[in-house]
């Protein structure tokens, strides 16, 4: 019978996951900026990385060693699903079958670029539910040059089928002949949303690249090619879905 692993001291723990050195980890936590399952820790507690949740200034740390997070970059004819009845590829086929992970999100299959796959719930939630605003980029190329009231109506909001929707920022990066390049930031992300706004002021979308998911980006990667996120990088995410302080 294979026994679980035993709690290990939260700093070991810490430093184990590669977030920092077990001297780092100590400072936070004789700070009492360290908390396990809620309760403020303190030096010489025990820790199991697989059950218990452990936070820095209430972010939560990735120490269990069963999570994974996986950057793919998603090709164009790709769904954004763990399977498909209609027998597409999906993105869950260019990754590790084990362990099991599930996208984080959706990218539409006409569009190519970052998404997540991951076995951390807690991270899927946040970086998808509307409630914790994590910004995607998009860089899209359209026909003709936008005019500045139509990126205007793209920051103000346009209204579409399901609700108005707007852009954080919305600017030309580039263009070549009668193609222009247009880079969009959003908070949301509802079906095809991006196309859709473009549409509605007149530009509909050629091609549709999504270049970062929070404070997440990667030139380097290419159409079909993953890699797994850093510990470093994880905890970034958390801390860019941040929940909101509640409204007074």
């Amino acid at each position: 019978m294979i026994q679980p692993p035993a709690p290990q001291r939260l700093q070991k723990a810490i430093s184990a996951a590669g977030l920092m050195s077990r001297r780092a980890a100590e400072s936070l936590i004789a700070a009492g900026r360290v908390t396990i399952d809620g309760r403020l820790a303190k030096l010489g507690d025990r820790v199991d990385p697989n059950r218990q949740r452990v936070e820095v200034d209430g972010v939560p740390l990735p120490i269990a060693p069963d999570r994974v997070t996986y950057l793919l970059f998603k090709p164009q004819g790709v769904v954004s699903t763990a399977d498909d009845p209609e027998g597409r590829p999906t993105v869950t086929s260019f990754v590790p079958e084990l362990p099991r992970v599930v996208p984080v999100g959706r990218l539409d299959i006409d569009s190519e670029g970052l998404i997540l796959l991951s076995n951390d719930g807690e991270l899927t939630l946040r970086v998808t539910h509307p409630r914790y605003a994590v910004t995607k980029t998009y860089l899209a190329e359209v026909t003709g040059k936008p005019t500045k009231k139509a990126l205007a109506s793209l920051k103000s909001g346009v209204e579409l089928d399901d609700g108005d929707a707007r852009a954080l920022r919305v600017r030309i990066v580039g263009g070549v002949g009668d193609r222009s390049l247009v880079e969009l930031i959003l908070a949301e992300g509802r079906n095809r949303e991006v196309r859709r706004m473009l549409a509605a002021v007149g530009y509909p979308v050629l091609r549709l690249v999504r270049t970062a998911i929070g404070p997440l980006t990667d030139p380097k990667l290419r159409p079909g090619k993953w890699r797994q996120l850093s510990p470093t990088e994880v905890s970034a995410l958390y801390r860019a879905a941040e929940p909101p302080p509640p409204s007074a």
